[in-house]
């Protein structure tokens, strides 16, 4: 008996590849692979929505960069949200006869960081198909779109993880779904970008994956010396008002358009409406990257710890 459960089971590095192979066999098999072409979707969905001023302009921008950390952390959720709790009672039968969990999440987490990669030059390819125009100049590696590509790719396998996580605590398929919703708008209202937040509830900002990730990327674009073109539109909304018999917003703007200044003006209200979190230096794309890091790899500790106690489980 113990010689056939050493032929079944062998050791911690020799399970992660046969592990690996089974995930592998059921992205093909058991139509993991829809999470690609659902990627591709989204992706499509989002860019056609928000990228003509993707980088462009502040508020462009800030819109965009949210879509598309929400598109990163769909993928990320989705990715991983099933596929621990769906098998819970073959990895409790294979752990009592030699499983070791640290292989079976290591080979989760190669698999889920391979398919997050993809996912991100989907992403990628996607925006390049829509037009998207893109920045040249990088910070950390030389190229903007390979900058780009790591930011996108940290927080969907931060996601992932989070994701991963969930799917060993909880019991089965439809609790892990039910859950799902609630922690994609945590993390979206706590991003700390679109929605003004203060008090207790602008701390819990740090604590969630979309703030790092929607700094990152409005960091990269160099936010602070795009335009803002908020101001403008504001003023052209008031441009009837009359005071006196004179029409002084109107007067003004006519006089900034016949002057060929409506971007030097934008330009300038842009500077008033700069982000210290967003200065465009290497620094601060590192700062945000590191918790993006730090967050995937609690998340896969999280994930041992919760399957380490399979055996014990009752429910």
């Amino acid at each position: 008996m113990n010689e056939k459960t050493a032929l079944r089971y062998p050791g911690r590095l020799a399970q992660i590849p046969i592990y690996f192979g089974k995930l592998s066999r059921m992205f093909l098999y058991q139509s993991d692979w829809k999470a690609l072409p659902m990627a591709a979707i989204i992706a499509g969905v989002v860019t056609f929505a928000v990228g003509q001023n993707l980088f462009k302009t502040q508020e462009g921008t800030t819109t965009g960069c949210f879509a598309l950390v929400c598109v990163c952390i769909w993928n990320g959720f989705f990715n991983s949200i099933q596929v621990i709790c769906r098998e819970r009672p073959i990895i409790k039968r294979e752990h009592r006869e030699g499983l070791h969990i640290t292989s079976y999440i290591a080979a989760h987490l190669i698999y889920q960081m391979l398919l997050c990669i993809v996912q991100t030059v989907i992403l990628l390819g996607v925006c390049r198909l829509a037009g998207v125009s893109f920045p040249t100049e990088s910070l950390i590696t030389g190229s903007f779109m390979l900058d780009l590509g790591l930011t996108l790719f940290l927080i969907t396998y931060a996601a992932d993880m989070l994701s991963l996580a969930i799917s060993c605590l909880v019991k089965n398929t439809t609790t892990a779904m039910t859950l799902m919703p609630f922690m994609l708008i945590f993390q979206l209202i706590f991003s700390g970008g679109l929605i003004p937040l203060e008090g207790p509830a602008s701390a819990l900002t740090s604590f969630t994956i979309s703030k790092w990730g929607l700094y990152s990327l409005c960091t990269l674009g160099n936010f602070n010396s795009q335009p803002m073109v908020t101001l403008w539109n504001t003023l052209f909304k008031f441009r009837g008002v009359e005071f006196e018999g004179i029409f002084p917003i109107q007067l003004a703007m006519s006089k900034i358009e016949r002057e060929g200044g409506i971007d030097a003006f934008c330009k300038a209200s842009g500077t008033y409406t700069s982000k210290a979190e967003y200065l465009f230096t290497a620094e601060n794309v590192l700062n945000c990257w590191v918790p993006l890091l730090i967050y995937a790899a609690v998340f896969a500790l999280v994930a041992i710890i919760l399957l380490e106690f399979i055996d014990r489980d009752r429910r």
